[in-house]
């Protein structure tokens, strides 16, 4: 494994523990994918660094536990800004 990764890799992991920040975020912080941010916490920074492992494997587990929650939210905030859209347009039209 490149030192770069190494570093990128350990990084990460210090990152979410401090932040607890998703993986999206990271990975938009890092300006790399979600899926290389995945693959380093969870293949590459348990053979680097066990212990900050550990700490990101709990916080990864408790993000997946309310990712439907955070969907949910996500939705519900979606269609509110297109419902107020709506009236908006209708509102114009009757006008």
């Amino acid at each position: 494994m490149h030192d770069y990764i190494k570093e990128r890799t350990i990084k990460i992991g210090r990152c979410i523990v401090e932040t607890k920040h998703t993986v999206r975020t990271i990975a938009k912080e890092f300006g790399v994918s979600k899926s290389t941010v995945h693959k380093d916490l969870t293949e590459r920074l348990p053979e680097i660094n066990p212990d900050l492992a550990d700490q990101v494997k709990h916080i990864l587990e408790y993000h997946k536990s309310i990712r439907h929650l955070r969907g949910g939210e996500a939705t519900k905030i979606k269609y509110k800004k297109n419902s107020g859209k709506k009236r908006e347009v209708l509102a114009a039209g009757k006008a």
